[in-house]
């Protein structure tokens, strides 16, 4: 409820006071209006009371502030924040219908954001983490449910991509849940919203997003090929330009392949965040489907398969990995023979 404790005496001395509060579309975590301030449109966010609130809250303004850095802006600018209350006020931006190719824009968006932080940011916020042993044996488990063999040797590739994972390099902004939803696509570009999950790893992890089809997000999509290899040029080339750094050929290969895998052993990224703690959704998926979004948890896992099926095919690191989940993608097709594809096109 929109009331004068989510917009406080300092932030009307600071920006003035708000009128016609509209309330937007948001997720349980947090509470959005749009106002209009004296001279301009504004955002108002107030996160919500519960679980690691104020870690969010902190995460989301130094993933803010970092990102401001950007030459070519990649996120709206904050304008004011009132820590007592989590509030943060920031530039309004007007969303259009995105272009059949967004991920092309996005993509390189997303790589500005990524080059705004560097070794010298390292502690400013956590460090990413990928999966764990615990995932391993899940994933592992569910094999077995499908009535799949596990080769000799894959179980010590997974161990060895968990360890691989933990140590990786990186110091990139990553968004932490770069969705369909936390873009907005304007007349002077893309720009990211919602950095209540805001780390420092590998951009690599996020780039994945567009091969494995966004794993934490509520919609599902799969690029065709050619667009794929489009959207991941356009990031490459974005790198470049901020960073001069360029990915070696193995080098990229390897971090994709490593980020699509580790993502396929999430079972966590099978549910919406408020779910993802305390239960192995992995081993749910036999015996139950349930929607999310645009898809269900069984198109999502069979997706992901066929992605690391083909992306670490005769892989040096990965490879009984790859024939593990080219067999797991058949079996599951086989179980349940209705399944559809995801989609390719944003909703």
């Amino acid at each position: 409820m929109w009331s004068r404790t989510v917009f406080g005496d300092e932030l009307r001395a600071e920006l003035g006071t708000p009128r016609h509060p509209r309330r937007l579309g948001s997720s349980p975590r947090s509470r959005v209006w749009r106002v209009e301030l004296p001279g301009a449109r504004a955002v108002v966010k107030q996160l919500v009371d519960g679980p690691e609130a104020d870690d969010r809250y902190a995460r989301e303004v130094t993933g803010l502030r970092l990102a401001a850095r950007a030459a070519t802006p990649v996120a709206p600018a904050l304008l004011a924040t009132d820590p007592a209350a989590r509030v943060l006020v920031l530039e309004h931006l007007e969303h259009r219908p995105p272009p059949e190719d967004w991920t092309v824009a996005y993509a390189a968006a997303l790589a500005r954001l990524h080059a705004t932080t560097g070794p010298a940011d390292a502690g400013v916020l956590p460090r990413w983490i990928g999966p764990d042993r615990a995932d391993v044996d899940s994933f592992l488990a569910l094999a077995a449910t499908l009535r799949v063999r596990v080769a000799a040797g894959v179980a010590e590739e997974l161990d060895a991509l968990v360890a691989r994972l933990g140590r990786a390099s990186g110091h990139a902004l990553l968004h932490g849940d770069p969705c369909p939803g936390n873009d907005l696509h304007t007349s002077i570009g893309t720009r990211f919203v919602d950095f209540e999950q805001a780390s420092l790893g590998s951009g690599l992890m996020e780039l994945a997003y567009l091969r494995i089809g966004f794993p934490t997000c509520w919609c599902v999509t799969a690029a065709p090929a050619p667009l794929l290899e489009r959207a991941e040029n356009a990031y490459l080339g974005a790198w470049h330009a901020a960073t001069g750094a360029e990915f070696g050929d193995a080098e990229l290969r390897d971090g994709l392949a490593d980020a699509c895998v580790g993502w396929l052993l999430r079972g966590d990224a099978l549910v919406e965040r408020a779910r993802r703690e305390g239960a192995d959704h992995l081993a749910r998926v036999p015996h139950r489907d349930w929607k999310w979004g645009t898809v269900t948890a069984r198109q999502r896992l069979v997706h992901r398969l066929g992605v690391v099926a083909r992306t670490t095919a005769g892989h040096p690191a990965l490879g009984g990995v790859g024939g593990l989940t080219s067999a797991m993608r058949d079996q599951a097709l086989a179980r349940w023979p209705a399944l559809r594809p995801v989609p390719t096109k944003r909703p």
